[in-house]
């Protein structure tokens, strides 16, 4: 068991009730001095707390002894009132006891130490403590419930077997062992090689829908972009100006499409600059517009279109013609909108709906939400695409071994020292 550590649980400021966390070996001392004895486990319990002989608060204790805790150690939840003069009083007491305040992501961490959870679970909860959406917190909780290392769990048990056959193979040559078990070997490797390389195919939809995505509204001045994104958000954002170059920096806006949290850019208009400024606000458009996962590209109605922002075309970008109030014939595969009058609003958003579902919606199935779950799983599939090339019994042992070592590092049983702090830093103090 290691140090005790408290924090609050709760938000910060102000509340009706604020609850303070503990854990570690020494929560049954610290909560018996508090309280004047430990309360029942794992039932609520209204008592005094005090500091020698001045009382802190009145609150609920929950006393619960480990492994049977969050932390796998034994913990402790003060449910007290919120005012910060009552927790900062019971944080002091509480150092004066011994605990210290925990660190980012530190009751998790013990969590993971103790084998309450794995890897995957506890960025799952990270994900969960920072949902947005509604599709966010469904795929965070399917991750933190067990989704992904459930796969996992099922794929290893197989390269285990798979690996276990192999070395049986190496081990008893010279037994009578069927000529074909290495030819069975390959194939179970190759089902499990191509299990693999589909959840690799659907690429960084986990990733997109808990970064969100990214879309860059491009065009020349004044056809109207930064009125486009004002009617997309519903608000006045951008600065809306009948001269042109406007803007110059980019303007960004968080909005939601089909559960996917969206940041929306309206960027420089694209033209031959006029100054130093202008330019770099051009640079960074176009920047912006590479790094993008969906690009608008606004013309309009009144006017020729602009041959850079023509030159923008491309598999994910949409055409938008502005001002089509105007009455303008709108070009085939565009969408035809109104910025001031709000006409083609509604089929423009149900198309970035569409975008987004396509580039991040919520999948029925566990997924990979993050880059380094694509790197194990990548590695674990190049192992497996090496067997059949291995002229050797050793050889292909080798690399059923090495591919097991690589799909471990998804669930952090193995090799896990590197990535421990980077996971784990993303969570709030008090989880």
């Amino acid at each position: 068991m290691g140090e005790t550590i408290f924090a609050l649980a709760s938000g910060a400021g102000r509340a009706a009730v604020a609850v303070m966390r503990i854990s570690g070996s020494g929560t049954g001392d610290v909560v018996a001095a508090l309280c004047g004895s430990l309360p029942v486990p794992r039932r609520a319990s209204l008592r005094r707390l005090r500091q020698g002989e001045v009382v802190l608060d009145r609150a609920l204790v929950l006393w619960l002894p480990g492994p049977a805790s969050y932390t796998g150690e034994d913990s402790a939840e003060l449910q007290l009132h919120g005012g910060p003069a009552v927790v900062a009083a019971v944080a002091e007491a509480l150092v004066a006891l011994g605990a210290r305040p925990a660190e980012p992501g530190e009751f998790t961490r013990r969590a993971f130490l103790q084998g309450k959870l794995d890897l995957t679970a506890a960025e799952g909860i990270a994900d969960l403590i920072a949902a947005e959406t509604e599709a966010q917190r469904r795929q965070a909780l399917r991750q933190a419930e067990g989704g992904l290392a459930a796969r996992h769990a099922e794929w290893a048990l197989r390269l285990t077997r798979l690996l276990a056959r192999q070395e049986a193979f190496i081990e008893f040559e010279e037994e009578d062992l069927p000529a074909e078990l290495d030819a069975r070997v390959a194939a179970d490797a190759a089902l499990l090689r191509g299990e693999m390389a589909a959840l690799l195919a659907e690429g960084t939809r986990g990733e997109k829908l808990r970064e969100g995505l990214a879309i860059a509204i491009l065009g020349a001045p004044n056809d109207g972009k930064s009125s486009l994104l004002n009617a997309l958000v519903g608000r006045d954002a951008a600065i809306v100006s009948a001269r042109a170059g406007t803007t110059r920096d980019i303007v960004e806006v968080r909005m939601i499409l089909a559960g996917v949290p969206v940041t929306l850019a309206d960027t420089a208009g694209l033209r031959e600059a006029t100054d130093e400024i202008e330019a770099e606000g051009v640079r960074r458009a176009l920047a912006r517009a590479e790094a993008a996962d969906l690009r608008l590209l606004v013309f309009s109605a009144d006017a020729e279109p602009d041959a850079a922002t023509l030159a923008l075309r491309g598999p994910d970008t949409l055409v938008v013609v502005n001002k089509a109030d105007l009455g303008a014939a709108v070009p085939e595969g565009g969408i035809g909108v109104s910025a001031r009058t709000g006409q083609g609003l509604e089929l423009l958003r149900a198309e970035l709906e569409a975008a987004a579902v396509t580039r991040a919606g919520l999948s029925d199935t566990a997924t990979l939400t993050r880059p380094r779950h694509r790197a194990a799983l990548r590695e674990a599939v190049e192992w497996l695409e090496r067997l059949p090339d291995a002229g050797l019994p050793e050889l292909r042992a080798e690399a059923l071994r090495n591919a097991l070592r690589a799909l471990s590092r998804l669930t952090g049983r193995v090799d896990v020292e590197q990535v421990l702090d980077l996971v784990f830093s993303e969570f709030c103090i008090g989880k």
